[in-house]
């Protein structure tokens, strides 16, 4: 595993705070576009946020018939002019985003305080169940690779008798911290980048906390804190220095 430390050119494309709310059932999903003259200056770009269902159905005689139904509005996207900074208001929560190139956490976790309480003045919701820090990391490998145990510390395993040239794979886990009660989902994936030297393996995490009865409004920043703190423990336990020293 590698040292915890500030990497100058940290390899995320995505940041991501995350709030999963109930809001009032008179509560009107338009009423956020009151945001519009409010993020006019630093949010100016907005798109609508829709929801659609799919559905397949196979019967006999008939072959395969598909539908999509239209959920309709389900709140709008506020981005940044330079469209780095996302943020979501949503029927069923708020989502900050901030893309490549990263700032720090500071920086991302001022803009998610501000917009959230945009959120609650707004839409006033009535529980907020899950909150949660999600980073998307792509690491750029150079090729040739011997063992990609060189860069991770914990690659998928391929029986020794089997050939050993791997191409793609797929990972998930999830753990659990249970003195804190909080979760993370790990995903590591492996793709071609397009290049003949190098592929990306993507290292996405997920760390979220959930609370049926709802978290009360001076937990929910040092809470975040935790979480961010277990995902960076996540993020340097699952590389070796190895891959560190690629993006110092």
């Amino acid at each position: 595993m590698a040292k915890q430390r500030h990497l100058n050119n940290a390899p995320i494309l995505e940041a991501i705070i995350d709030f999963r709310t109930k809001l009032p059932s008179t509560f009107k999903v338009t009423q956020f576009a009151l945001l519009k003259d409010l993020l006019a200056d630093s949010y100016p770009v907005i798109e609508e946020n829709r929801g659609f269902e799919g559905e397949l159905k196979i019967t006999m005689g008939k072959g395969v018939q598909q539908s999509i139904t239209d959920k309709g509005l389900q709140g709008f996207f506020f981005k940044s002019q330079d469209r780095k900074n996302v943020a979501q208001f949503r029927q069923d929560g708020f989502t900050f985003s901030r893309l490549k190139p990263y700032t720090n956490w500071q920086a991302v976790l001022e803009d998610a305080k501000r917009l959230w309480a945009l959120y609650l003045k707004i839409a006033s919701p009535e529980l907020y169940t899950r909150i949660a820090v999600r980073y998307i990391n792509q690491l750029v490998i150079p090729l040739p690779i011997e063992s990609f145990r060189d860069y991770l510390t914990a690659p998928p395993a391929v029986p020794e008798n089997l050939p050993q040239s791997v191409r793609s794979f797929l990972t998930r886990v999830t753990i659990c911290d249970e003195k804190v009660n909080i979760m993370a989902n790990i995903i590591q994936a492996l793709e071609n980048v397009g290049k003949a030297d190098n592929v990306a393996i993507f290292l996405d995490i997920d760390v979220f906390k959930l609370k049926e009865s709802g978290f009360k409004e001076n937990e929910i920043w040092p809470t975040f804190e935790q979480l961010h703190d277990l995902k960076n423990q996540i993020f340097f336990d699952s590389i070796q220095e190895k891959t560190a020293r690629l993006f110092e």
